[in-house]
């Protein structure tokens, strides 16, 4: 006979709350209704979880959890690195919780109300320190606490962009936001206020200096040939590559999702080739 493991009603419990919120949504979804897809009491659900509240909770847990140690990680890694560590790691965190962050997104405001709050309060002062880095002025600060949301809050307005185009559009626009070097700009950039490919072209900030930083040296800076670029960013060829090893997506997709001519594209799928 096989013997349940002691936490298996529990995570059966979580799955069937995820796939009813997602469907119902939180409001609509009583605990009768989760108890009755798992063939359970309504008093086994409360046994594990006091409230539905506490489901709540026990659903952002994991993605707190891993908040909280990408921030350790960047702490204790080197200072120079730590910006970089928490905007990459940050996006990564959301796209691993993105289905609960979507059905939870209108729901979140309930865990507001004990330490699940406070925990995310300090996780974004946190945050927002390392991403505007020692002796910030006002305008690092602030532009720190914008590109939080800048690798937060796309993962539920666009749930139908694949994981790899959304990370590579996110970390395009944080790093123009914060004046730090970037690559070729991704889709649909062409022609648009800021779609230069490089920073500080128009609609981007000139450099991530404070206050009285000079804004015109980002606009010469930003100038370039017109036409897609020829040489793809290693964080681009990643991304073309993982995409492409997927087979869900053509060549043709993949181009236009990175903003490169597809000829540039096969010439860092395979090196042999040529444009």
């Amino acid at each position: 006979m096989t013997v349940e493991a002691p936490d298996d009603t529990r995570s059966r419990i979580l799955r069937a709350a995820l796939d009813l919120f997602a469907e119902h949504g939180y409001q609509r979804t009583p605990l009768r209704q989760i108890a009755e897809r798992l063939r359970l009491t309504k008093a086994a659900i409360l046994y594990h979880f006091p409230s539905k509240e506490h489901l709540l909770t026990a659903l952002i847990e994991p993605l707190v959890s891993d908040l909280e140690a990408l921030l350790d990680a960047a702490e204790a890694g080197p200072s120079e690195r730590a910006r970089t560590t928490v905007l990459e790691g940050w996006v990564d965190t959301m796209l691993a919780h993105r289905r609960p962050l979507g059905m939870l997104f209108h729901d979140i405001a309930l865990v507001t109300r004990g330490d699940t709050y406070h925990r995310l309060m300090r996780i974004a002062l946190r945050a927002n320190d390392l991403i505007a880095g020692v002796d910030a002025g006002r305008r690092e600060r602030v532009r720190a606490v914008q590109a939080v949301a800048m690798c937060s809050d796309p993962i539920v307005f666009f749930a139908d962009v694949p994981d790899a185009v959304l990370r590579a559009d996110m970390l395009d626009g944080v790093h123009r936001l914060l004046g730090d070097p970037v690559g070729p700009g991704p889709a649909g950039d062409a022609g648009r206020a800021g779609g230069t490919g490089t920073p500080g072209g128009a609609g981007a900030p000139a450099s991530g200096g404070g206050a009285d930083a000079p804004a015109s040296g980002g606009a010469a800076r930003g100038r370039r040939r017109p036409g897609r670029p020829r040489a793809m960013g290693p964080e681009q060829v990643e991304t073309a590559r993982r995409m492409h090893a997927e087979g869900s997506h053509s060549a043709d997709e993949i181009a236009v999702a990175l903003g490169v001519s597809r000829a540039t594209l096969y010439r860092h799928l395979d090196p042999a080739g040529a444009e």
